[in-house]
């Protein structure tokens, strides 16, 4: 039997590393940050977040207006990508109406097995933990920097006055994760990069997948034709 974890189905794909801020509205899942809070110092402090193949199960409210309706039906596994991240809580603000706005930042990547929903009204998931590497191969350390120059000759394209790369990363795993959140892709692409076995195969898919973007970009700015004739499925990220 693998690990009950708690999970959050969301519309966007969550990274190790990388810094998630939610705004919770919905009793349930502030049940949940309650629990998390709870818990005890030495225990988990961390949620799955599951991204949704269709529409969104917890939204951010808009300041000022009102909250987004909740959904009509409970979200199915069939309605989640298989492969999600934990969120580790690491700062939580109450709000005096009992909401909650959270930080979070990924931590470590899992496969979902099953899907439940509990009395508390939250989903739970069955999970097997995906291994994550604790040094990155030779091969993944050559291919970095390929994977940076093309992150970079994308990003000039895509809008020259970015401030992502003011702060690289030396190790290629984070080097990889920052990429994969950063660069605009489709869902199934960016749940690609998440389940990728290793760091090797996520720059190298990375690689492929810059450079097919930078090619597009560099089309769309030297060529003269209408841009519906160029373009492919958006991002919803």
């Amino acid at each position: 039997m693998g690990t009950i974890l708690p999970v959050f189905p969301l519309s966007t794909v969550l990274f190790p590393g990388l810094v998630l801020p939610l705004h919770i509205f919905e009793e349930r899942y502030r049940t949940l940050v309650r629990e998390l809070v709870a818990a005890p110092e030495d225990g988990p402090h961390e949620f799955g977040v599951v991204t949704l193949r269709h529409g969104s199960e917890v939204l951010t409210a808009v300041e000022g207006e009102p909250d987004p309706p909740m959904p009509d039906t409970p979200v199915t596994a069939e309605q989640l990508y298989d492969v999600g991240c934990t969120a580790e809580l690491r700062q939580v603000t109450e709000l005096p109406d009992g909401r909650f706005d959270i930080v979070t930042v990924g931590r470590r990547r899992f496969r979902v097995l099953a899907v439940t929903s509990g009395p508390e009204g939250y989903l739970s998931a069955e999970v097997e933990w995906l291994p994550d590497e604790d040094t990155p191969g030779e091969t993944a350390e050559l291919l970095a920097p390929r994977v940076l120059a093309a992150f970079r000759t994308y990003l000039d394209l895509l809008r020259p006055d970015s401030e992502v790369l003011d702060h690289v990363p030396d190790d290629p795993t984070v080097l990889s994760h920052l990429i994969a959140a950063t660069a605009q892709l489709t869902t199934d692409e960016r749940q690609l990069l998440l389940a990728a076995p290793d760091t090797e195969t996520r720059l190298r898919t990375e690689l492929k997948l810059l450079t097919r973007e930078a090619g597009l970009l560099a089309r769309v700015r030297a060529v003269p034709v209408p841009l519906s004739d160029l373009a492919r499925p958006a991002s919803p990220n």
